[in-house]
C-alpha cells in the first residue's frame, strides 16, 4: 500500500458506512423522505416561540381576540352536527368532527392561541431560564389569554340576543354547552391536562408534518372534543353562554370551569409536554452551546 492509501486508511472511520451512489432525482426523494430530527423540530418551536415573545403586546392582543372569535366555531360546528344527527351511541363520534372547526380557522390562520403558546413559548424560557424570559412568557399568556377570552365573550354576548346567527343554533349551543354542568371543577381540571398535552403535540408536530398541517390539527383537536376533554378557550364560549342563558352562574362559569380548566391545559401542555420535550434534546443543546 503507498503512502497516500494509507494516509486515507488511517483517517477513515471504522464505523462510517460506504456510501450509494444516487442519482440526482434519488438524492432529492432520499432527502424528502428523512426524518426530523428532534434538535431540529425542537429548534423550529423554539424559535417561533421567541418570535411570539418579542411580538408587540397589541399585536398579541388583536391577534388573541379574533382567535378567541373564531375558536367559537367550534361550538357551533359540533352543536350543529349533533342537531342533525339521530340521539344513538355513535353520534359523538361524527359530531367531534364539527369541533375541529374551530382550531382549523384559528392555527392554520396563525391567529394566537393561548394553549399553542403552552408549548412554543416555553421552550426559549426552559432553554434559557432567565428572569427576562419568565417576564416575557408571564406577558405573553397574559396578554393571550385575556385577549382569547375577550373574543370569546363578545362573540357568545351577540349570539345570546340573536344578533348573529339563527335562534335554533344558539338554542343548540346551549344545549352542547350544558355538559359542562355535569363536572366539578376537580374534574375539569384533570380534563384540561389531555386537552393541553394534545395541543401542545399540535404544535410539536407541524414543523415535521408540512404541508399536511389540516390532517395533524384535524386528528388532534378531533380526540380532544371527542373525549370531552377541558379547553380553556373553546370551553369558555360554552361558560359564556350558559351564564348569558341564565342557566349559570358568573362564579361557574369562571371559577367552575375557566380556571380550572387553564390549570389543566397548563400542566398538560407545559408541565408534562413542554418540558419532556425539551428534556430530551437538553443534553445535546448543553453540548452544542460548549
Amino acid at each position: 500500500m503507498n503512502e497516500k492509501s494509507e494516509s486515507a486508511a488511517d483517517k477513515s472511520d471504522p464505523d462510517d458506512e460506504p456510501n450509494v451512489e444516487l442519482s440526482s432525482e434519488e438524492k432529492h426523494q432520499a432527502k424528502d423522505r428523512a426524518s426530523i430530527d428532534s434538535n431540529v423540530v425542537h429548534e423550529v418551536v423554539r424559535r417561533e416561540g421567541h418570535d411570539e415573545l418579542r411580538r408587540p403586546a397589541a399585536s398579541l392582543f388583536w391577534s388573541g381576540l379574533a382567535a378567541g372569535i373564531a375558536i367559537n366555531t367550534s361550538i357551533l360546528g359540533e352543536s350543529l352536527l349533533e342537531q342533525a344527527l339521530p340521539d344513538t351511541a355513535w353520534r359523538p363520534a361524527i359530531s367531534s368532527i364539527g369541533y375541529t372547526l374551530g382550531f382549523l380557522i384559528v392555527i392554520l390562520g396563525r391567529l394566537q392561541l393561548f394553549t399553542e403558546s403552552t408549548l412554543s413559548a416555553a421552550l426559549p424560557v426552559a432553554t434559557n431560564p432567565t428572569w427576562e424570559n419568565l417576564c416575557r412568557i408571564g406577558r405573553l399568556w397574559g396578554i393571550v389569554l385575556i385577549a382569547n377570552l375577550c373574543g370569546s365573550l363578545l362573540i357568545t354576548a351577540l349570539l345570546s340576543v340573536n344578533a348573529i346567527g339563527f335562534s335554533n343554533h344558539v338554542e343548540a349551543m346551549i344545549e352542547l354547552s350544558r355538559k359542562l354542568l355535569d363536572h366539578s371543577p376537580m374534574e375539569t381540571l384533570r380534563g384540561g391536562i389531555p386537552a393541553g398535552f394534545l395541543l401542545a403535540a399540535v404544535a410539536w408536530s407541524l414543523p415535521v408534518g408540512r404541508k399536511q398541517e389540516f390532517w395533524i390539527i384535524f386528528f388532534f383537536t378531533y380526540f380532544v372534543g371527542l373525549g370531552g376533554f377541558s379547553h380553556v378557550v373553546a370551553g369558555s364560549g360554552e361558560a359564556w353562554l350558559l351564564w348569558l342563558s341564565g342557566e349559570a352562574s358568573l362564579g361557574f362559569a369562571l371559577f367552575g370551569f375557566i380556571l380550572p380548566a387553564l390549570a389543566g391545559n397548563v400542566i398538560g401542555g407545559t408541565l408534562i409536554f413542554a418540558l419532556l420535550a425539551h428534556a430530551q434534546v437538553h443534553n445535546e443543546i448543553a453540548e452544542n452551546s460548549d
